[in-house]
């Protein structure tokens, strides 16, 4: 089947999504880099104080994805009752989810920190962060639900806008409250605070004053019945635990790399932040992919979004591999960056080497369970899959390199990784049988 306009209309969706996602992870860089220059200490103390962030943020884009099967579909049938009743829905749990993760950043900090470093030096720098960047937790979710409402309507401009402002905001902020105030950890957890929330002051104001198809009255956004209800948590629900226990195992790693050492876990934050500034792309084309193919199921030309998923199972693996190669200039950079001992630059060179390889393999992966399952409303399935090669094989294989063959962190890196290779094959599966695709509005 040929497909019309399949490569600029996922371009035009993929790359302003790619842009504002490279953007965010600045904003969050910035932290990492602006502290990178007080030492190896300060850096592992704010990647640990933002590995709750990440959980939360996990569970978000679980959330919001869920919302986002059920947009794109409304979107394809211009039902924007649709669309403002499922936006509504999920700002209310994402917020819920935001509220509890706020609580326990205020009032147990030390304690989460704790859990991930035994270095008491690192849990008293990290909890301090943690404890004024948990204050941001709100309105970051206010603006996640906004903006894949935003995505999945296809107004992709307005996110990168907004994020292009935060990052200039954080980045000022950043510089006045660390260097000159002299506030250090604090002075970076509070300059995140007033980026996120003057992000959610230009998302909204901006939205409404221009009618956007998101912007209903607060009846509309609460205009969902309990069959609604139960017909959204059907579907969002698998993602939300997808989202959840892949965020915890992601931090299970964390855990893993804290204990082997401060100087492993400082060379794999540092490998986190810059291949961040790559993965980006893969996400974006990953996510335009499920637009594309929820907007085609929701105008009911199903043929054309079985055509979409199968093109996406050789064009995905090549986005991987060519912005993989950008890593290999980056990893150059990091004695310019990071204020740390050249032992610890050698270790996260080296694990950039190895994610290179693992790209194809992992923007496939993005492809299948984002880009194809959820679009398709396969959300079971795609939660299954994902959870029981994270847990079943990629922990246990990190657990042994780590605790029990004392692996150094670029072989720990290996084991856990290797998920991605079995994830592939499970994806590769489920998209040539076709079960993948559900009408879920």
């Amino acid at each position: 089947m040929k497909l019309k306009g399949f490569y600029s209309s996922l371009v035009a969706i993929a790359i302003p999504i790619s842009l504002q996602a490279l953007l965010q992870n600045f904003v969050n860089m910035l932290d990492t880099v602006m502290i990178g220059r007080l030492g190896s200490v300060e850096i592992a103390a704010v990647g640990l104080g933002n590995q709750i962030f990440f959980i939360l943020n996990m569970i978000l884009f679980g959330i919001t994805s869920g919302g986002g099967v059920f947009i794109a579909q409304f979107w394809g049938k211009k039902d924007i009752k649709g669309i403002r009743k499922s936006l509504g829905l999920m700002t209310l749990i994402a917020l819920f989810v935001s509220v509890v993760f706020t609580i326990l950043g205020l009032f147990i900090p030390y304690k989460l920190i704790g859990i991930y470093s035994p270095d008491p030096e690192v849990v008293k720098v990290g909890g301090e962060y943690l404890r004024l960047a948990c204050l941001s937790y709100i309105p970051t979710a206010i603006s996640f639900s906004i903006t894949l409402a935003l995505r999945s309507t296809e107004r992709v401009k307005l996110p990168l806008v907004c994020t292009s402002v935060s990052l200039f905001t954080n980045a000022g902020a950043n510089y006045v409250l660390i260097f000159i105030a002299h506030l250090g950890v604090k002075g970076a957890a509070i300059a995140t605070v007033f980026a996120r929330v003057v992000e959610l002051i230009i998302l909204v104001s901006w939205s409404y004053s221009h009618k956007y198809e998101i912007s209903g009255k607060l009846r509309e956004l609460l205009g969902f019945d309990w069959s609604f209800v139960f017909k959204y948590i059907k579907i969002a629900f698998p993602v939300i635990i997808n989202e959840t226990f892949w965020g915890l195992g992601t931090s299970v790693y964390n855990g893993i790399y804290a204990h082997a050492g401060t100087d492993a876990f400082t060379a794999y934050s540092i490998t986190g932040t810059i291949s961040q500034l790559t993965w980006v792309f893969c996400m974006g084309f990953g996510n335009g992919m499920g637009v594309l193919i929820g907007k085609r199921i929701g105008e009911k030309k199903l043929d054309e979004a079985r055509a979409y998923a199968l093109r996406s199972m050789w064009f995905m693996p090549l986005i991987g591999a060519a912005v993989g190669i950008f890593l290999l200039p980056l990893s150059k950079l990091l004695p310019f960056l990071f204020n740390v001992e050249p032992e610890i630059i050698k270790m996260a060179t080296q694990i950039l080497m190895i994610l290179i390889l693992l790209y194809p393999f992992n923007s496939f992966c993005m492809d299948w369970i984002v880009g194809v399952c959820r679009a398709g409303g396969d959300t079971v399935f795609s939660a299954v899959g994902e959870l029981v090669v994270l847990w079943g094989v990629a922990i246990p294989l990190g657990y042994v390199a780590a605790f029990v063959l004392h692996l150094p962190a670029p072989m720990i890196f290996l084991f856990l990784s290797s998920e991605s290779i079995v994830k592939a094959i499970i994806g590769v599966i489920r998209i040539l049988s076709g079960k993948w695709l559900h009408e879920v509005t």
